[in-house]
């Protein structure tokens, strides 16, 4: 009988001499075979065979085969399903397009951040009910938006949490037979955690929809990834326009309206021991006066203010004397 001897290119020598395993040489041809269907994908020159190809996943199994044999091509789902593959892939993907997009959103608070440093001294008008009421810094108005999108940045960070666990070893529906290990399979692809429920993971895509399988959930692909590139592009525009935005602190001062002196008038009186409620009768006269005498709020004499509020009937203001 031949000494069977392994040969130079196997991992085992001395004791192990019966040679490779067959399922191992099987997997040896499976993982050279697929990098050639890879690249097939890649260039474009990836043939679809109809009325063969059912999807993506038979039509990969049909082109291993003719590389590597049927025989071995055929033993490629062993352990898988389509189910758990499809809510796996979906899973990678829109993780690493969330993570993506968690970039983008960083970059934009940093331009929030710099130029709200930069441009702190810049004042503008403040609005309410659509009318100027105070002044504000260009800078807090440019933090208005940073912090909400600060707060969109820890919502992101949560999904990509909910995202990043594995639906793999899932099976079909809620089983699988092969005593396969699914921590290793989380840990290779980046997952954070395996999805605890068997049944959860072939049709959980954190949507709320009915347990296991549905082929209604293929529907929601095309919004998904029509949101993740709407979202990712409408960013990436956000951070380019205020990257390069021409702020002009003069149109901003010649904006200013002297009537948004009347709530820091108000706030004065307060300070002085005025109480709160009447602050702001105080201030709506002198609005008031402002308008009769064609004067702004900020070029008001004292005469005026003093004469002018005794507008009580009988007293000494213009229109209580007229």
């Amino acid at each position: 009988m031949a000494d069977k001897k392994p040969s130079g290119n196997m991992l085992w020598g001395g004791r192990f001499t019966s040679g490779l395993d067959p399922l191992m040489a099987e997997l040896k041809k499976i993982e050279q075979g697929l990098p050639e269907v890879q690249k097939e994908w890649d260039a474009g020159t990836f043939k679809i065979v109809p009325g063969v190809d059912e999807d993506t996943h038979t039509a990969n199994e049909r082109r291993l085969g003719e590389i590597t044999g049927q025989d071995v091509a055929g033993k490629l789902h062993t352990g898988w399903s389509r189910n758990e593959q499809i809510a796996t892939d979906t899973r990678m993907w829109l993780r690493d397009k969330l993570r993506t997009i968690e970039e983008h959103l960083q970059a934009f608070l940093n331009v929030i951040a710099a130029r709200a440093e930069k441009e702190i001294d810049h004042i503008m008008p403040g609005y309410t009910h659509l009318q100027r009421v105070q002044r504000i810094r260009w800078s807090h108005r440019m933090l208005l938006y940073g912090f909400a999108f600060a707060s969109d940045l820890e919502r992101l960070r949560e999904v990509i949490k909910r995202v990043n666990c594995s639906a793999l070893g899932c099976g079909a529906l809620a089983r699988n037979p092969f005593n396969i290990d699914r921590d290793q399979m989380f840990k290779e692809l980046g997952f954070d955690d395996p999805l605890r429920n068997l049944m959860g993971g072939v049709a959980d895509r954190d949507f709320g929809l009915p347990s296991t399988y549905n082929k209604d959930l293929q529907e929601s692909v095309e919004p998904m990834i029509d949101h993740v590139k709407t979202v990712s592009d409408s960013i990436q525009i956000a951070n380019g326009v205020l990257a390069t935005l021409t702020v002009r602190p003069d149109r901003m001062q010649a904006s200013l309206d002297p009537f948004m002196l009347a709530t820091e008038l108000a706030g004065y009186l307060v300070r002085k021991g005025v109480p709160f409620r009447e602050t702001y009768h105080i201030s709506g006269r002198c609005m008031a006066l402002s308008k009769q005498t064609a004067t702004s709020m900020n070029g008001l004499t004292y005469e005026q203010l003093n004469v002018e509020m005794g507008s009580a009937r009988g007293g000494t203001s213009n229109s209580s004397v007229l």
